[in-house]
């Protein structure tokens, strides 16, 4: 079982839903921009790492420091992507989930603070917008409150087109300048042989069916 930290996930809307561990693992940086269809161990590998949430402008953060209310508090994040704290000034979180965050946080932290204790919540999110786009009877863009898979998507998108190529669904992932491309072949993931994951989307992403 993964380890329990401090830190977890709250996806806030209006009558908030229960806060959600947010400790899966990170993507690793060796990982290809591009994975290969025609290699499902990598696919559910990239499936299994892209599970945790990342932050985005507009999303409102509680930065708890363990006994030190003086920094502890409920932050935007600005449209640059950063937050403002005491001490540590301007902090880069944007395109960082919560734990990495964290982690930025505790160090410099430590540089005032003996052995702090942080914890980061994201309590709303306004920033988690993903896109369906191709052979389905409705395109468009979602603005989510809360984590999303491939399918609950696509159950948006209401039907596939009489001709979409079902097997050969792409998530477009932005990564820095690069489109990272993810497949997706419908049919395996509902037939349920374990071929493929039904994955969690990142805000940004894009489900293109051909």
């Amino acid at each position: 079982m993964i380890r329990r930290t401090f830190i977890y996930l709250a996806i806030g809307c209006l009558g908030a839903s229960p806060c959600l561990a947010a400790d899966p693992p990170s993507i690793s940086p060796n990982s290809s921009s591009t994975v290969s269809q025609s290699d499902p161990d990598h696919v559910l590998t990239q499936a299994q790492d892209v599970v945790d949430y990342r932050i985005g402008p507009e999303d409102v953060l509680d930065i708890s420091v363990w006994n030190n209310v003086a920094i502890s508090r409920t932050v935007p994040v600005r449209p640059d992507g950063k937050i403002s704290l005491p001490l540590v000034n301007d902090v880069q979180a944007g395109g960082l989930t919560p734990n990495q965050l964290r982690s930025v946080l505790l160090k410099k932290l430590a540089e005032y603070v003996p052995s702090p204790e942080v914890s980061v919540i994201v309590r709303e999110v306004h920033s988690f917008k993903v896109s369906v786009i191709g052979e389905v009877k409705k395109t468009g863009r979602h603005e989510l409150k809360g984590r999303a898979t491939v399918l609950d998507i696509l159950a948006m998108a209401e039907g596939f087109g009489e001709f979409a190529g079902r097997g050969r669904i792409v998530v477009l992932r932005p990564e820095g300048k690069t489109m990272r491309q993810i497949p997706f072949n419908y049919n395996k993931v509902v037939s349920n042989n374990g071929a493929m994951e039904n994955f969690f989307l990142q805000p940004g992403d894009i489900i293109v069916v051909p």
